[in-house]
């Protein structure tokens, strides 16, 4: 396993390693195992940004809270002096962006030694993290226990995730708009942050949908989610301190427990038992507005009308550079009438006060991330029919999140070794810093290794 950000920083800051060998280590990496999980490599700009770190360092001045760490970065984000092309071929002659994009300045301030853009489903339209154009990654996680089935990584933030998961980076900027950074945690045994939405500029990152889009990080503990929602929305994360006892957690069971495979039904309650045996009060309840998703999308989607609007002169133009399952879902906003994406902006303000009210008892709510173990890449490679079955239970969990505009993390159920699975905390918007503080709790609950690990 490898070590998380804080680990590594304390290892700098005692002269144990130094950033120049943690770049070459993750080159290393990003040039064997993970190889296919990154479209282009930042060499020049990686090892820069760790030999300034270490200079700074031996002089005793400050070099960041990333001082040098590797970092990788989705291919929907700008970053100067390299082209940004979403995975896409269409965008493949792109000129190099001027200037990084907001969250990647921020990655950068602190001292982010920015490894390479990452692979990504294409334009980010699906939770699987297939792409015809380009080799898709294999789960790092499954193959240690399955080497002969390469398994989907998740996505859309697929390469982001295997990028961290073999080696080749310690953090991962990615996106999520129906679940793109928690998919590919929970399949891979890593932890993502989706934070509400407008904490984190979007500004040189390419749009999905824009009412939805969050820019957000996958790491290797929730300690670290915590330091890069801290360096990715500039402010400072409140923690809470309390002891289980004083937390109120409710598990939804409306469409969140349904269709769930024995192995991550197993886990989930699993986990349930290990926080109950641990003090923390956990609730069952209905939450019936779940139920009601499908038909408040039955007319419009964001994600379509909101590509569609983004990509409709491109596609009239290139379509047939495009993968065609995603050609087929932006294709889906083209007939979609204003007035219905009024009415679905309306009906989604209605629900999320309603949820509001029906949560406003709990702390956070509990839910598997998704209700699968990661197929094999070759079960939906070739059959449109299953790609989109797959695809759309993996982002049925997530995605509920996104509608809501809240806030979640996904991080691994125990125990270690075994097929990752994710377990989903998840609030209404603004609640970040209530639902990271009590994810440090949980980890530490699940995962007693880290609980001798300070935040």
């Amino acid at each position: 396993m490898f070590e998380d950000l804080f680990t590594l920083r304390s290892q700098l800051h005692e002269g144990r390693c130094r950033a120049v060998e943690l770049v070459e280590s993750a080159l290393t990496a990003a040039h064997g195992p993970a190889r296919s999980a990154f479209l282009r490599l930042f060499e020049a700009q990686a090892r820069a940004a760790a030999w300034a770190a270490d200079q700074a360092r031996a002089a005793g001045a400050p070099s960041g809270p990333l001082a040098g760490l590797p970092v990788s970065i989705k291919d929907l984000f700008d970053v100067a002096g390299h082209p940004t092309t979403a995975g896409s071929r269409v965008l493949a002659e792109q000129a190099p962006a001027t200037c990084d994009a907001a969250a990647v300045a921020r990655l950068r301030r602190a001292g982010a030694a920015l490894i390479g853009h990452t692979h990504m489903t294409e334009f980010a339209y699906s939770g699987v993290g297939w792409n015809p154009h380009h080799p898709t990654p294999a789960n790092p996680a499954t193959a240690a226990l399955d080497p002969a089935t390469p398994r989907i990584p998740g996505g859309s933030s697929s390469g982001a995730a295997v990028s961290v998961a073999a080696g080749a980076a310690w953090a991962a900027l990615g996106s999520d708009t129906g679940g793109s950074i928690r998919i590919p945690a929970a399949l891979q045994g890593l932890v993502g942050f989706k934070c509400t939405a407008r904490l984190v500029p979007l500004d040189g990152c390419l749009p999905l949908s824009t009412t939805l889009d969050t820019a957000c990080a996958i790491t290797r503990s929730v300690r670290d989610a915590v330091l890069l929602h801290e360096i990715l929305a500039d402010r400072t994360v409140r923690r809470l301190p309390r002891p289980p006892g004083r937390w109120r957690l409710g598990v939804p069971s409306t469409l969140m427990l349904e269709a769930l495979e024995p192995l991550v039904a197993r886990r989930f309650e699993a986990a349930l038992s290990r926080l109950s045996a641990a003090g923390y009060p956990i609730e069952e309840f209905d939450l019936p507005e779940l139920s009601e998703l499908p038909v408040l999308q039955t007319r419009c989607n964001f994600p379509a009308a909101e590509s569609w609007a983004w990509h409709r002169t491109l596609i009239e133009a290139h379509e047939a550079q495009y993968d065609p399952r995603v050609a087929r879902r932006i294709r889906s906003g083209q007939d979609m009438r204003a007035a219905d994406y009024l009415d679905l902006q309306r009906a989604r303000a209605q629900w999320i006060e309603r949820v509001q009210a029906r949560i406003a008892g709990f702390d956070a709510l509990l839910s598997p991330t998704v209700p699968c173990v990661a197929p094999p890449i070759a079960q939906i490679a070739a059959d449109d029919e299953a790609f989109f079955r797959v695809n759309a239970l993996l982002l049925r969990n997530p995605s509920v999140v996104n509608f809501l505009d809240g806030c979640a993390l996904s991080l691994p159920c125990p125990p270690a070794g075994d097929w990752p699975v994710g377990l989903m905390l998840w609030a209404a918007a603004g609640h970040d810093d209530t639902l990271l503080s009590l994810a440090l709790a949980v980890e530490a609950t699940l995962w007693p290794e880290h609980a001798s690990r300070p935040a």
